[in-house]
């Protein structure tokens, strides 16, 4: 036995074995993902070389040519400098406020810089997570800022308030109903054939009657405008009669006597607030100087059109995609139809109609801005295709969650705000943000329609004589491109941390 334990004794020590190979770090990666075959070796060798002829060039263009100091093209000029030019930077200097403000007034900029601070202050408490107070400054950032970065941006004053409003929008829909129902009617006595002319004239005469039942609910807010007019303080007078008016229907809709105070309170405390607004900017006495939309260019229109509609196509989309799978035909139908119809046309086609098309089906004395009609546009056509990716989501909830909601006595609104669409919008981040992020890049089309965004006030500085070089044109893209790639991938970012903060990919 100790012979045979012998045999398995070392006399001397074991050679020393080769370091093994490593498979962490820099020299790792490269050996285990990007060296391991020949295949990938060779792609390597390729992807290398499309970095080297596309990164270097564009970093030599961007910074190590570039000049950036002028006060005109004389400055990036090869033959001035002796050496090869690249970015003209001292040409976006020289434009920059063109590029942020378009055409608006210089003495009234201050009114930009104002409404993107306080964009900034309301939207950045919003983005992290624990700050405390998110109802509240939701509602400040979405229903209170809209109205007063219009006052800000656009000026102008009040001449009432939504009581005065809601009476003139009635009225002009009353008179087009009146309008459409005449004209169907003297379409019915020219028809050649005896059943669509009793068809037209009976649509014809259905269309009065409708409009002659909305003069009486029309007929109470004339006669209370008409009051507020002849107050002496229109504006004040609006502002109390709409305040009581909406604070009565929430003290109502909410238990009345019984656990309707607190909504009473909370709308008496909004309204007051929309007073001091009014009487800070001076709204009841002209407000500040109006600048046209038309004055209105460079990033301040694609922030406002793009951040515009991403804001409202969300509850277009969510409303459309709840109509798509409802149970009630007619409005499933109406909400294919739609859809449908928004994303088989292009969004060129959706501009030109909502610009030159639109005044047209409206009365003669009912005017809306081409800016706003360009924003509905974009709103609408953006909402249709956000209504399928929440669509998306929805159907990929089990069925479970809604009977489990059922089963404990919800409400089907209920189960839809607190339990249905919570989980189907974390379901869709993903295909939201894309939505998001492709809308915020194809607001670059407005300038079709003569508003000038961000790249049609950069083609309109190409113009000018004073910085025209071989190299203008390829910087102020190159500038562009920069500002469009932060905002996009600012977005993409975000979303990503949103993801994760969920749990997205962890099924419950």
């Amino acid at each position: 036995m100790s012979d045979s334990a012998d045999l398995f004794v070392r006399d001397a020590l074991a050679p020393e074995r080769r370091a093994p190979v490593s498979t962490t770090g820099i020299v790792g990666f490269i050996r285990t993902r990007l060296l391991n075959t020949p295949t990938n070796a060779l792609l390597s060798a390729i992807c290398v070389l499309l970095l080297w002829f596309t990164i270097v060039p564009a970093v030599r263009f961007l910074l190590i040519d570039a000049v950036w100091q002028g006060d005109d093209r004389a400055a990036c000029l090869a033959e001035n400098t002796g050496h090869a030019v690249g970015a003209c930077w001292p040409f976006v200097q020289a434009k920059l406020s063109q590029f942020i403000y378009g055409f608006y007034p210089e003495p009234e900029r201050w009114r930009v810089n104002l409404t993107f601070v306080l964009a900034a202050i309301l939207l950045l408490p919003l983005l992290i997570p624990k700050v405390p107070a998110k109802v509240p400054n939701a509602f400040l950032m979405f229903v209170a800022f809209p109205f007063v970065a219009f006052f800000l941006l656009y000026g102008g004053g009040l001449n009432g308030f939504a009581v005065g409003w809601v009476a003139d929008t009635l009225s002009n829909l009353i008179v087009s109903i009146g309008d459409a129902g005449a004209k169907l009617t003297s379409l019915g006595l020219t028809a050649h054939y005896p059943v669509v002319a009793w068809l037209l004239r009976r649509l014809g005469d259905v269309v009065v009657i409708l409009g002659t039942a909305a003069l009486y609910i029309v007929f109470p807010l004339e006669w209370l405008k008409q009051q507020i007019q002849a107050s002496g303080q229109p504006v004040w007078a609006d502002l109390a009669a709409t305040a009581l008016i909406v604070s009565l229907i929430l003290f109502v809709l909410n238990g009345a006597f019984r656990n309707g105070w607190r909504a009473l309170l909370t709308s008496l405390v909004v309204f007051a607030g929309i007073g001091i607004v009014i009487a800070v900017m001076r709204l009841d006495r002209g407000g500040l100087p109006i600048v046209d939309t038309r004055l209105w260019g460079g990033l301040l229109v694609t922030l406002v059109v793009s951040v515009t509609g991403i804001v409202a196509s969300m509850p277009v989309g969510i409303a459309l995609a709840l109509g798509r799978r409802s149970t009630i035909p007619l409005v499933r139908i109406f909400s294919v139809g739609f859809i449908e119809f928004w994303r088989g046309v292009p969004l060129i086609t959706v501009l030109f109609f909502a610009t030159y098309m639109l005044p047209l089906f409206l009365p003669g004395n009912f005017t809306v801005d081409g800016l706003v009609r360009v924003l509905i546009g974009i709103a609408l056509f953006a909402g249709a295709y956000n209504a399928e990716v929440i669509r998306g989501g929805l159907q990929a909830l089990p069925r479970g969650q809604t009977e489990a909601a059922k089963a404990l006595g919800l409400s089907h609104w209920k189960t839809t705000g607190l339990i249905v669409l919570p989980q189907a919008l974390r379901h869709v981040i993903p295909g939201i943000v894309n939505s998001f992020i492709a809308l915020f890049k194809d607001t670059s089309l407005v300038s079709i329609v003569a508003l000038f965004d961000l790249l049609g006030s950069l083609r309109a500085s190409f113009a000018d004589p004073a910085w025209a070089t071989p190299t203008t044109l390829f910087t102020g893209f190159a500038f562009a491109g920069i500002i469009y790639f932060v905002f996009c991938f600012a977005m993409s970012r975000y979303s990503l941390f949103v993801e994760r903060r969920l749990n997205v990919h962890q099924r419950s």
